[in-house]
């Protein structure tokens, strides 16, 4: 049986939900183990890990250069490098200074390398010419780094970036990422193909520029199981939603769209064919531009009604509303009807951009939930911002604080859209979920819109109010979606929609 230390598991794809925990719970997590283990022993744990990983990762490997900084993230890498070099691997580790004095761990570590005979090489960060090593293992900045690297350390993550030809296995976080955050600090972060986390996943490992830098991501857990709650967690995939013989479409709920102006129809129709995509028994669809069409004829099933009807109380208090795709400016008109009446609401797009502009409104949707009624809000980092009166780049340095603060702000579930899509909710014990699912593909006008209305046919079948819940579900089938499609082109967001009823 193999020891607790060496059991290195793959997060993605999973069919789990996973813990995640920023700095300072991982370092309250730290500080109880080190508490109850003889010393070095987290560090020998970490160190064997990822050599471990690098043999599994890269088999036919036979040369790595190690790239150890001043800390006992350094230190961990040290360890790694004697345990290959114990395998027959040669090894080049790069030590790069500091402005203190190494732990006794850290200085333990160094001794262990010197006895594998592994190279130690203070000249400094300088990268092997293309095909000299098989693995680069990025040991330079650990989790609390919290400044823009400078000097010898910007020099090893471009001298790591700048190898050729071989795989980057970073441990516990690519040098130069922020793990609360998932933005690099400062000009530049270590682009890794794996990253081995150490004893808890963080969460900016899954969001913002996490997914880029962080590549495949692996947890070693260094034997260590402790019950300090986790900051957020990644979103599991849905259960299966069974549906029995009995049932019959009005067992799935109704969906109304309202939006599609002049010019952006489009936008209130994709949102309409995803609803029913979704499973919603019925899909109407209200139309701005009531001249664009009376039918459409891919989806015949969508039943189009004039505008004023559809927004009548009594319609909108037996449905789920998906308001705001292809609205433009007229949408603020049917907001107020829309938000005090709508049995539930998802807002989106150009409804988000009317409430961000009007006091008014975002007291009306604050009130919904003083009466018990939920809504979901799905904007992208700039329509959060107006909605915060703040700037896009100040939502995207902290996706997680911003989606909480939105939330709170509103008395709404919030779906921050972006690599690493965010959901949060109003309430400060439910904790935030990242999605882990999706990928560039879905960068193309109109997959929000997509998003939008099969969240909302998600929910319409559901008896559960629960906006995180359907917002997480939501969020995982669309970027699935987009991950199992055939080839690599972009998506088309209509193709979306056709390759989810497919998978369904």
């Amino acid at each position: 049986m193999q020891p607790p230390a060496l059991l290195v598991d793959r997060v993605l794809p999973s069919r789990r939900g996973w813990s995640l925990h920023g700095v300072a719970s991982t370092r309250t997590i730290e500080r109880n183990a080190l508490a109850t283990v003889p010393e070095f022993t987290l560090m020998a744990r970490a160190g064997a890990s990822l050599a471990r990983l690098a043999v599994a990762i890269a088999p036919r490997a036979r040369s790595a250069w190690v790239v150890c900084g001043p800390g006992n993230n350094g230190a961990d890498g040290l360890v790694a490098a004697a345990e290959l070099a114990s395998r027959g691997w040669r090894i080049r580790a790069t030590l790069l200074p500091g402005d203190s004095s190494p732990s006794a761990d850290a200085a333990r570590a160094l001794a262990m390398a010197r006895e594998a005979e592994v190279n130690l090489d203070t000249a400094g960060p300088v990268a092997p010419s293309a095909g000299a090593v098989d693995l680069v293992i990025d040991a330079v900045l650990g989790i609390g780094a919290s400044r823009p690297p400078e000097g010898v350390i910007a020099a090893a993550i471009d001298a790591i970036n700048g190898t050729q030809g071989a795989p980057v296995l970073a441990a516990d976080v690519p040098s130069g990422l922020a793990v609360d955050t998932g933005c690099v600090i400062g000009g530049a972060a270590v682009r890794a193909s794996h990253t081995l986390a150490m004893l808890t996943l963080k969460p900016g490992l899954f969001t913002h520029h996490g997914r880029d830098h962080a590549g495949t991501v692996w947890l070693a857990r260094l034997g260590v199981d402790d019950a300090t709650p986790p900051d957020a967690w990644l979103s599991a995939p849905p259960h299966p939603q069974r549906r029995l013989h009995s049932q019959h479409k009005g067992s799935f709920g109704d969906v109304r769209v309202i939006g599609g102006a002049a010019g952006m129809v489009g936008a209130a129709v994709l949102a309409a064919r995803a609803a029913l995509a979704a499973g919603a028994g019925r899909v109407y669809l209200a139309l701005l531009d009531s001249a664009a069409l009376s039918l459409d004829p891919t989806w015949p099933e969508l039943m189009l009604r004039p505008f004023d009807s559809a927004t009548a109380p009594v319609h909108l208090a037996a449905a789920t509303v998906v308001c705001g795709c292809g609205g433009g400016e007229a949408i603020a008109a049917a907001l107020p009807a829309v938000i005090h009446h709508a049995a539930r609401l998802v807002l989106d797009a150009d409804a988000l951009n009317a409430i961000a502009a009007s006091p008014a409104l975002k007291r009306a949707l604050r009130s919904r939930a003083a009466r018990g009624l939920a809504s979901v809000l799905t904007p992208h980092p700039l329509e959060a911002a107006r909605l915060l009166g703040s700037s896009a780049s100040q939502i995207q340095a902290d996706r997680l604080g911003a989606a909480r603060s939105l939330a709170h702000e509103l008395s709404c579930t919030v779906l921050l859209k972006g690599s690493g899509t965010v959901m949060a909710g109003p309430r400060p014990e439910v904790l935030p979920r990242i999605n882990p699912t999706g990928n560039a593909r879905l960068a193309a006008a109109g997959t929000g819109d997509v998003l939008a209305g099969w969240l909302g046919g998600t929910w319409a079948t559901r008896a559960s109010d629960d906006g995180v819940d359907i917002a997480a579900d939501a969020a995982w089938l669309h970027g699935h979606t987009a991950d199992q499609a055939p080839g690599h082109h972009a998506m088309r967001a209509a193709e979306l929609v056709e390759q989810w009823v497919d998978l369904g």
